[in-house]
């Protein structure tokens, strides 16, 4: 599959306070997010077009010329990679080999991202080990507290996990983890300055409110998991 990918200089996202940001097409999104095609953010509103344009080949580069953009970033630039889509694979694994380069691409500069891609498959564990080792901040996405407690557990990556829309206040997971609701969500910084994202050895799990026309089915998504029988 012939995944394309954008990079943006200068984001003009107000969260992301002006850092770049990459896009990936739709194809690279994991079977297992629940919010795929299904209440995404990514679906509505601009960013839906821009989106769009990046999955049709309108815009956007191969993934070799996407390496070199990366390499090109100033030394020490935050930016976060995937602001939609996700990693290059086959919707269940992570590509091993094109997830290194990009790694490998960003030496000397902080990248942050967000996978749906499933840490319970060793390989996919594997991976996002090393990137974070290697400091290429993997964000492993939970949708439930309970999942994230598991994910936690695993030790491979920072964790964040989605939160009905009217949670403003900090909490803690069933297995006593502290969850820091998302201060770019709660308008009250951006990622540039934040970055708390970007910490690949971050303990508390980063939690991020519903919000825009999808929250109702992020809110359906949690506790319709979150009610599941063990």
């Amino acid at each position: 599959m012939q995944h394309r990918y954008h990079l943006t200089r200068l984001s003009a996202n107000m969260k992301l306070g002006g850092i770049p940001a990459s896009t990936s097409s739709r194809s690279t999104c994991p079977d297992r997010c629940s919010l795929k095609k299904n209440g995404c953010y990514g679906d509505a509103g601009p960013m839906s077009i821009h989106w769009d344009a990046v999955s049709s080949g309108r815009r956007g580069t191969d993934f070799d010329t996407h390496c070199e953009q990366v390499r090109r970033l100033p030394i020490s630039q935050l930016w976060r990679a995937w602001q939609v889509g996700d990693f290059p694979g086959n919707a269940k694994l992570m590509d091993q080999e094109k997830v290194r380069k990009l790694v490998k691409a960003n030496k000397g500069r902080k990248a942050f991202s967000f996978t749906h891609y499933n840490p319970r498959e060793v390989e996919n564990a594997a991976l996002v080990k090393y990137a974070n080792s290697e400091g290429f901040t993997i964000n492993l996405s939970a949708e439930t507290l309970e999942e994230a407690d598991e994910f936690v557990e695993l030790g491979v990556g920072p964790v964040v996990v989605l939160l009905p829309a009217d949670q403003t206040e900090n909490l803690t997971t069933p297995a006593g983890n502290h969850v820091i609701v998302c201060p770019a969500s709660l308008g009250n910084t951006t990622c540039a300055l934040c970055a708390i994202c970007a910490v690949p050895t971050r303990k508390s799990v980063v939690g991020f409110p519903g919000h825009g026309s999808g929250k109702k089915k992020v809110e359906k998504v949690f506790w319709a998991k979150a009610l599941q029988p063990a």
